[in-house]
């Protein structure tokens, strides 16, 4: 009956995570690791006071917690559902980057983190807001370098293309999210795993470089170089209209997919880490 149980559970929808809960939290290490005493001081106080926000389904209480409640909020229902939109862009990377493509009403994440930055730096602001804001800068920031979060082929980020992963089943499976959790999770921890040790002060100071335009333009060009391109048996063509898709089109990704995408993700969550860190002080540490 047990074996029953977990096998029914593995067979139930799962929805879609940006970065995934890995790479999140993650994410949010590098970045505490470089914050300075003031700034974590503050944000110290900032989650002592997150109550306010009044979700227990989704705790709040450490800078790891932060970067997965936005995903976990959008759970509850209709209160927070005003922030779906605020986790990607979608560009098209069959054109020119464009900043201010897919931003209505600056709804779209490049707009919500300096949004959510300078309501988290208000002091004046309630606790629920500076707790909220805190919660979206750190999960924004991970989802912009997330390339299927910017990037895009009229496909919603790659959700509408079918893709075989290992033995997953393919019926279920999209290339964004193979992105988001399984090529993550996997790039992430495979030896020599990323982590908050491992970034030298030198490589800090570069990879903290940019404006939040650069940052999206670096996950776009991922995405054109990488995501798209390299997925085996499905067609590359830029876009592919709606009613042209072959029916069942599914694409592969081998062994040299995952190759070639590790390296971006690796890449991806230490420039996340590093350039939270380097807002969060901006914002904080004073």
């Amino acid at each position: 009956m047990i074996r029953m149980l977990a096998l029914l559970l593995l067979l139930l929808p799962v929805p879609a995570l940006a970065w995934g809960d890995y790479a999140h939290r993650l994410t949010a290490r590098i970045a505490w690791a470089q914050l300075q005493p003031a700034a974590r001081a503050e944000i110290r106080r900032i989650l002592a006071r997150s109550a306010a926000v009044d979700t227990p389904p989704c705790p709040l209480a450490t800078i790891e917690d932060a970067s997965v409640w936005p995903d976990c909020a959008r759970g509850l229902g209709d209160r927070f559902a005003y922030s779906a939109p605020w986790h990607y862009q979608n560009i098209s990377v069959c054109e020119p980057f464009d900043i201010s493509a897919k931003c209505w009403n600056g709804d779209c994440v490049t707009a919500q983190i300096p949004r959510q930055l300078a309501i988290l730096k208000d002091r004046s602001r309630s606790a629920k807001d500076r707790a909220m804001a805190l919660a979206f800068v750190v999960h924004l920031v991970g989802d912009m370098h997330q390339p299927l979060h910017i990037g895009d082929k009229d496909d919603r980020g790659g959700n509408d293309v079918r893709a075989a992963f290992g033995f997953k089943d393919p019926d279920r499976m999209n290339l964004h999210r193979i992105w988001d959790s399984e090529l993550a999770e996997g790039a992430l921890t495979r030896p020599p795993a990323i982590g908050p040790a491992g970034i030298s002060p030198a490589r800090r100071r570069q990879l903290a470089a940019g404006s939040v335009a650069d940052w999206a333009r670096e996950a776009w060009e991922i995405s054109r170089t990488v995501a798209y391109p390299e997925l085996k048996s499905y067609p590359d063509s830029c876009p592919i209209p709606r009613d042209q898709r072959p029916r069942g089109a599914r694409g592969v990704v081998d062994q040299a997919y995952v190759d070639a995408a590790s390296a971006s993700v690796r890449l991806q969550v230490e420039r996340a880490g590093t350039r939270m860190a380097r807002l969060l002080n901006t914002a904080l540490a004073r």
